[in-house]
């Protein structure tokens, strides 16, 4: 009797409410939680040290097993470019009444793998690096943005071709050249909202990385990259009024033009879609912040599950 009588009454269970209580009482907050937006942006720039050493690290490893190392970074796209000027300039004749063809080809092709690049690598960016992502703690968009940086850094030294080709072939220097600056930070906002788009997609369902080079290869087809949109419309009266304005607003021709009309004298301003640099501007705000934010909203769930 006496030990029945000295058993203490049973404690009912703690409740979801209690616990979050005694949390805050202790300044405790649930691990890998995600932050406000604005101290997320905070984070990251307190890691751009990373970002940077990171992309560059990568950068260097890329080639670290080939013979001829860092100068397939210039060679592949270079290499893409002769594939395409046979295939399309001289077999399928694009090249007709396209003015400095090969320049116009090679700064079709390295912009574009700019961006085929970015988006490739930021499709892999979480489910490719799941084991840093596990060990450490950081912003996940660290990852996406240092890929997108890396490829930026490559195509910095394929651009050192281009102007040599650009010479090559007679186009001169000119002060139309600067504009290439704006365009490019234009396109890598772009390059790296899309990519943080397309790792949250990766990271749920890695087998999009499987499917992106069909999708990305549709992409570079209809985006002018081997020939003009503006000389195959005049050739094509048939064509419904909406598909070359669609065609010519396609983000990434809107690009590829950009730098084409920055440092080809041939190429003139009436090739070029309406307020194309509004279009840059509104594309690069787009993809930027909206896959900023977009990814930034699934950052509890990174390396989970």
């Amino acid at each position: 009797m006496s030990q029945v009588l000295d058993t203490p009454p049973p404690t009912a269970p703690a409740t979801d409410g209690d616990l979050a209580a005694l949390a805050a009482r202790y300044g405790l907050a649930v691990s890998g939680a995600r932050p406000s937006l604005l101290e997320y942006v905070r984070q990251l720039w307190a890691r751009r040290h990373f970002i940077t050493a990171f992309s560059t690290a990568k950068l260097t490893a890329q080639y670290s097993q080939a013979k001829l190392g860092q100068v397939w970074q210039v060679m592949t796209p270079l290499l893409n470019a002769a594939v395409y000027y046979f295939i399309f300039g001289v077999l399928l004749g694009t090249k007709r009444n396209v003015p400095d063809y090969v320049p116009f080809l090679v700064t079709g092709v390295f912009i574009w793998t700019f961006t085929q690049s970015s988006i490739m690598a930021g499709t892999r960016a979480i489910s490719g690096n799941l084991g840093l992502v596990r060990a450490l703690h950081f912003p996940r968009a660290a990852l996406p943005i240092s890929f997108a940086l890396q490829q930026l850094q490559q195509l910095l030294f394929s651009m050192a071709a281009l102007v040599v080709i650009l010479l090559c072939f007679g186009v001169p220097i000119a002060a139309s050249w600067l504009l290439a600056i704006p365009a490019l930070v234009l396109q890598s906002t772009f390059n790296a909202g899309v990519s943080m788009i397309m790792a949250r997609m990766g990271a749920k369902t890695p087998d999009i990385a499987q499917l992106m080079p069909f999708v990305l290869r549709t992409w570079m087809y209809v985006s002018g990259v081997m020939w003009s949109i503006d000389k195959l419309a005049k050739g094509h009266h048939d064509w419904p009024s909406w598909v070359v304005p669609v065609l010519q607003a396609n983000p990434a021709a809107v690009y590829i033009d950009l730098m084409r009309y920055s440092l080809i004298d041939s190429f003139h301003a009436s090739q070029l879609p309406h307020h194309v640099w509004a279009l840059a501007v509104g594309w690069a705000l787009v993809a930027g912040v909206g896959g900023f934010i977009y990814f930034w909203k699934a950052e509890e769930t990174y390396g989970r599950g």
